[in-house]
Parts: structure tokens; sequence; C-alpha cells
């Protein structure tokens, strides 16, 4: 299954040729600013089944002092991508065409979410990183 994205203006597209994993959503300050929403929406890829395949010449970086990043289209601000140390590390999902086949597992950083948010009773939650996030906390 390949699966395929792109940014909102359509500039910039992209192909998985691999699964989607460790599907989440982030409620911290930085990934509602980042998303310019209440959270980010993100799953894991291996690099090495991410693939351009149009307008790569079009994204800008953002990388903090962890090595961990974000890609955007320069006309649009699409947030596309998360990197870590250069390399695509996984794709947000508010970019993929059609149904990725995969469902948030875990809402994170519940506990800095914003003050107008509500969430739902029945999801998974962690007030910071997830046990198995210990790269994470460092964002």
């Amino acid at each position: 299954m390949t699966i395929d994205g792109e940014c909102f203006c359509g500039e910039i597209s992209y192909s998985v040729s691999g699964p989607l994993r460790d599907a989440r959503s982030c409620h911290c300050s930085r990934c509602r600013k980042a998303f310019s929403s209440q959270a980010s929406a993100y799953a894991v890829v291996d690099p090495e089944h991410f693939k351009w395949k149009s307008g790569e010449n079009l994204l800008t970086l953002y990388q903090n002092q962890y090595g961990f990043g974000l890609q955007f289209c320069k006309v649009c601000g699409s947030t596309l991508c998360g990197t870590f140390n250069g390399q695509v590390h996984g794709v947000t999902l508010g970019c993929i065409n059609g149904d990725p086949k995969i469902e948030i597992g875990r809402h994170i950083f519940v506990g800095s979410k914003a003050k107008w948010e509500v969430m739902p009773n029945d999801v998974l939650q962690y007030d910071e990183a997830a046990p198995d996030d210990t790269q994470l906390s460092d964002q």
C-alpha cells in the first residue's frame, strides 16, 4: 500500500511505501503553535519508505537544538512532516490524501493542553510523554 500526501496548495507531494505507525496527537503549547490547532496529528514512518514526489525545492525547515524539526511548504505554510537529525521521522496526518489506515492511539502532553480544549473521556491520555516516548520529552 502506498500512501500519498500533499500540502494545501498542492505544490509539494510525497509518497510513503511502507506502513505508518505510532499515530499520536500532542497537545503541548509548541505543537499548538506549529500546527495552528489544538494539537498535532502525526504518525511515524521509516525514512527509507518516504519519498518526495514534487516540490521538494519549496520546503523550508525549522529544527530545534535537539535535532527535531518540521518541514513546511514555503508557498502555503502546510506542515508536512517531522524530521529528526535531518531525516524524515513522520508525517502529519492532515496532509495525507485518502484513508491512511491508522488511528491516533494516544494523546500526549494533555497536562499542558489549551484551557479551551475539552478532551473526550475514552481516549488514551498522558499528562506528559507516554512511557515509551523518551526522546519526545526533549522537544
